[in-house]
């Protein structure tokens, strides 16, 4: 079956404890409601930099990526749907997806 990245990129829209503990139950009843399909459910990530051909720089582009996780779903079309439920979301977050391919090394 193959494997999805979920990119996110941005941030919830949490401006109290009480939304970043709102947050964090979506968040657990949505994994839980896709356990099937998810292969490593990820994790967050800091500020990041980035590397090109002169150098670094320190930020991640115009929309950095702020965690990752890995699914597995028959079709993109089918990933894209389990990924729609996701509390990232909210306020400025959004998710880049992508089949990740297999490669013979």
């Amino acid at each position: 079956m193959p494997k999805f990245l979920l990119i996110y990129h941005g941030k919830p829209d949490i401006q109290s404890r009480e939304d970043g503990v709102n947050h964090m139950q979506a968040w657990k009843a949505w994994s839980a409601s896709i356990a099937e399909a998810v292969i490593d459910p990820g994790l967050p990530v800091g500020p990041s930099k980035t590397i090109t051909p002169d150098g670094v720089e320190d930020h991640g582009g115009a929309n950095p990526a702020s965690g990752m996780t890995v699914l597995q779903a028959d079709t993109m079309e089918d990933a894209i749907a389990l990924a729609k439920g996701c509390p990232h979301l909210s306020g400025t977050g959004t998710i880049e997806i992508a089949e990740a391919l297999d490669m013979d090394m």
